[in-house]
């Protein structure tokens, strides 16, 4: 396998979520643990009874269900288990082993207690405020997070935080990109399989995704928020970028070719 699994970083989910927190100014509530779901709130938090945040858990959770189909059996392939990360849903915030997710966090992964934590109100920006709207956008977005979870299976996640911990600021930025692109990958590999196999994609989807991937691009969040960019505190990529290697994920249906580490040219 091409996976570079002798590169990685793992105490990354303080990392991702700060960083994240950095692009989403979002509210977050609901917990939800998929597997055996059962849905727990945390303090201070009312649970949702509308039937669109019903919805949109149920979409949530049918996601992250078929990802699962999809990596088990590629890991089946390198003779590994893959073990299916917990989902969190959550408003207002949300307790996680890498530290606190209040409002200004949106989607993020955290490798410290394995577990996707999404916020149910992103969905809704993400379509509003980056003009990225479709059900397909969504289980991109999803499917990002558990690539993250990919990675920390495989070990890439954990040897990058290492590395990051040995190198400045502007390198440890480049790193991040590289980690953040191949999710992107990784999230592309997922939909080709789980087109091959179970013809989940319409026609458009592909699109969606796209648009999902260029609204979260390092360069236009950075033009949006002061009108102009800094690419050495990129984190996770320029636009062209993201849709890039989640293009090469989806045409390849391979993880080997998601080796953005060993790329001389992202």
């Amino acid at each position: 396998m091409g996976v570079p699994l002798g590169v990685a970083g793992g105490g990354l989910g303080t990392v991702v979520v700060l960083l994240l927190a950095l692009f989403f100014g979002l509210d977050p509530g609901a917990i939800l643990s998929t597997g055996d779901p059962e849905l727990s709130v945390p303090s201070g938090a009312p649970p949702s009874t509308s039937a669109p945040a019903d919805r949109q858990a149920d979409f949530v959770s049918v996601v992250l269900a078929d990802t699962e189909d999809t990596w088990a059996v590629l890991f089946r392939e390198m003779n590994r288990e893959y073990i299916p990360p917990k989902l969190v849903l959550f408003r207002t915030a949300a307790q996680s082993a890498c530290g606190l997710a209040g409002s200004a966090v949106g989607p993020f992964y955290c490798p410290s207690d394995r577990r996707v934590y999404l916020d149910l109100d992103f969905f809704r920006e993400l379509g509003e405020r980056f003009r990225a709207p479709g059900d397909f956008a969504q289980a991109y977005v999803i499917a990002h997070e558990v690539g993250h979870h990919v990675q920390a299976l495989l070990g890439i996640t954990e040897r990058v935080a290492v590395m990051q911990q040995r190198t400045p600021r502007r390198e440890a930025n480049a790193l991040s990109v590289r980690v953040e692109l191949q999710a992107d990958c990784l999230a592309g590999v997922w939909a080709y399989h789980a087109n091959e196999s179970r013809q989940l994609l319409e026609e458009g989807d592909v699109e969606e995704g796209l648009r999902a991937a260029a609204a979260i691009g390092d360069d236009r969040l950075q033009r949006q928020a002061r009108g102009q960019i800094t690419p050495d505190s990129f984190t996770h990529g320029t636009s062209a970028q993201r849709s890039r290697w989640f293009t090469r994920g989806f045409d390849t249906g391979e993880m080997r070719r998601c080796d953005t580490f060993a790329a001389s040219t992202l």
